[in-house]
């Protein structure tokens, strides 16, 4: 605790505790302000709002700064591989060498789905999006393996962390209608996906290393974010006792918006738009600038960074390296190029501290690897599910926790009676 603030209202003082994080960060404690004062806070889509204490992931968005469990993102996404980040995040610290042989070897184990699962893939429509097709699976997991006794939840994390890819996999392959692949014991949690989504029975299939890096980045890089929209639906949705399989299948439907995992899509529209206009890049910012345009950046600006995205940077740097590797001479990276340098000379975007995001350059290079655009949020899904899990663990781990029930501002009619018509019959 560090101090109290005094709230008066009505003729009346009452203090509250102040609480001060491991970084400084400071807020004030309101859980008992509705006991002792009769009020509520008011804060819509809790901006203001510190939900939760958690010990999993740092943001100063002043600064530009992201950190996993304490390790900077820059030396995480440098020196890690995607597998030893899920036991980081999950497990708060770094694995030795037998943990993580061991996580690794359950992995491979648990890719594989139930047979019996082919056939829900079947039933879906050939143009099902890959998204309806992961929330329903990722709760339909739960009847093939029940998590009511917390002495599974481990295995439980494994089996979510490997049948990810597979359903990953299994819902492109049935959106181009062709068959399955199956996993193979002998190659990387990237690789294995990468396999999965490119080959086709009777041809060999080699995963290119520039693929199977540049995968590694993009799932760290999204790998937890803090109290964000679907990690908050993943932990309101936990606090009810709902299973983990259940909890993600409602954290994907969260990260399906536009606004929150659908955005890399919005970029690529975005791009596509302006080069099929013919459009300048001033005369798209023009547009931009104009409210009753309809016009919007896509991939600048954060609820959370004031500054550059950290994780934009990274993404920025490795796009050249990635594209260079495979050959590929795509003009919407050199548009999103032109588009940063000019968004970023104009003082209407620098004054409100518009900044490329990490979706800004994610969606440029999932295309480059051959990514299908309705595929972008889903590889958004795979990257996010450790920081998902941890934060599922954390909550359930702390013995005060409780349901999550917000408050409300009621604005709407006062009392009145409901008038006899006589419409009582059927």
């Amino acid at each position: 605790m560090s101090g109290t603030v005094k709230l008066t209202y009505g003729g009346n003082e009452w203090e509250f505790p102040v609480l001060e994080g491991s970084e400084g960060e400071k807020g004030i404690d309101f859980g008992a302000l509705r006991k002792k004062t009769g009020l509520v806070a008011h804060d819509p889509a809790y901006g203001n709002v510190g939900s939760c204490e958690s010990a999993i992931t740092f943001i100063d968005g002043e600064k530009g700064i992201l950190r996993y469990r304490g390790y900077p993102i820059e030396q995480v996404a440098e020196r890690a591989r995607f597998t030893e980040v899920c036991y980081l995040l999950i497990y708060g610290e770094r694995p030795t060498d037998d943990q993580l042989k061991k996580f690794r070897s359950g992995l491979t184990y648990h890719t594989l789905l139930h047979e019996d699962m082919k056939k829900f893939f079947e039933g879906y429509p050939a143009n099902a999006h890959p998204m309806a097709i992961m929330a329903s699976m990722f709760a339909s997991l739960s009847t093939y393996y029940p998590d009511n006794d917390p002495a599974l939840n481990d295995l439980n994390i494994i089996r979510v962390l490997a049948k990810s890819k597979t359903i990953a996999a299994f819902a492109h392959k049935k959106s181009i209608g062709q068959p399955f692949i199956y996993p193979m014991n002998d190659l990387s949690w990237p690789g294995n996906f990468l396999r999965m989504m490119f080959a086709v029975p009777s041809e060999p299939y080699e995963v290119p290393e520039v693929l199977e890096e540049a995968l590694n980045l993009l799932l760290i890089l999204h790998a937890d974010h803090e109290q964000n929209c679907s990690t908050s639906t993943m932990r309101m949705v936990g606090s009810s006792e709902a299973n983990l399989y259940a909890s993600i299948s409602a954290a994907i439907c969260a990260l399906w918006g536009p606004r929150h995992g659908g955005a890399n899509q919005k970029v690529i529209e975005m791009l596509d738009q302006i080069k099929k206009s013919g459009m300048s890049m001033d005369a798209f910012l023009d547009k931009v600038k104009d409210r009753d345009s309809g016009v919007k950046l896509m991939g600048f600006g954060h609820r959370v960074y004031k500054n550059f995205d950290p994780r934009a940077k990274l993404l920025k740097a490795a796009a050249d390296r990635i594209f260079d590797q495979l050959g590929v001479n795509d003009p919407l990276l050199d548009m999103a190029k032109q588009l940063e340098e000019h968004a970023l000379q104009d003082e209407y975007f620098v004054s409100r501290k518009l900044y490329p995001n990490v979706d800004f350059y994610s969606g440029i290079i999932y295309r480059a690897m051959g990514i299908p655009t309705e595929m972008f949020t889903v590889m958004f899904v795979l990257g996010r599910l450790p920081g998902w899990i941890a934060h599922w663990r954390e909550m359930r781990a702390d013995p005060g926790y409780r349901i999550h029930r917000p408050r409300q501002i009621y604005t709407g009619e006062n009392e009145r009676e409901f008038v006899d018509m006589g419409r009582r019959e059927l």
